[in-house]
């Protein structure tokens, strides 16, 4: 077993005292979601964002490196009584399929490396629903580790052959006390095929 997946096992192995709500990315904008078709929640941890999916009648897929968090999802799932599949996998090493699903959602997860293969996983048409940490930020949220953390607008950058639908990043701007701090999202589509 791996360092990293004995890690994130001991993280998930801890008593969660409420399950954790989806991404705020993917909540504010859940109605953008398709009808129906293939969906991923990516480096998923305890799958929040999968139950949403599932509930919305997307056929989902939970992946992340930790079986302790899958099986807590997946007890999760059962009791919604929600349809997913779930699969250990380290998705640094296998990264998904091109063209394998209408919806991809990441959060709180950040490989600069898997973004063009993240995009090539989209279907034409197929969206990305993604957020996760800023460099420029209030407090100490998130990783300390600057390899982590977002540049300014740069996610808009690693998915620049999407094209960007909703995107939110506050930086330091204004009153810090208030508004949505310390995290970027896009939602984003992609159109045509890769090239």
């Amino acid at each position: 077993m791996s360092e990293r997946r004995q890690h994130w096992n001991r993280h998930y192995q801890a008593e969660t005292a409420n399950y954790p709500l989806p991404a705020l990315v993917l909540q504010q904008n859940q109605h953008l979601l398709p009808k129906h078709g293939e969906a991923l929640d990516l480096a998923s941890g305890l799958g929040a964002n999968a139950l949403l999916l599932a509930e919305r009648g997307l056929q989902t897929q939970a992946w992340d490196i930790s079986d302790a968090a899958l099986v807590k999802l997946l007890i999760e799932a059962e009791r919604r009584r929600l349809k997913l599949v779930t699969q250990q996998r380290d998705v640094t090493v296998a990264p998904p399929a091109s063209a394998s699903f209408d919806v991809i959602v990441v959060s709180h997860f950040l490989n600069r490396g898997l973004c063009s293969y993240i995009t090539k996983a989209l279907k034409p048409g197929g969206l990305l629903f993604y957020q996760t940490f800023c460099r420029l930020k209030r407090g100490n949220d998130g990783p300390k580790n600057p390899q982590f953390l977002l540049n300014d607008n740069e996610l808009l950058d690693l998915f620049s052959t999407l094209l960007p639908r909703v995107y939110r990043e506050e930086a330091l701007l204004g009153d810090t006390e208030h508004g949505w701090r310390n995290r970027a999202m896009l939602v984003a589509e992609k159109i045509g095929e890769d090239k």
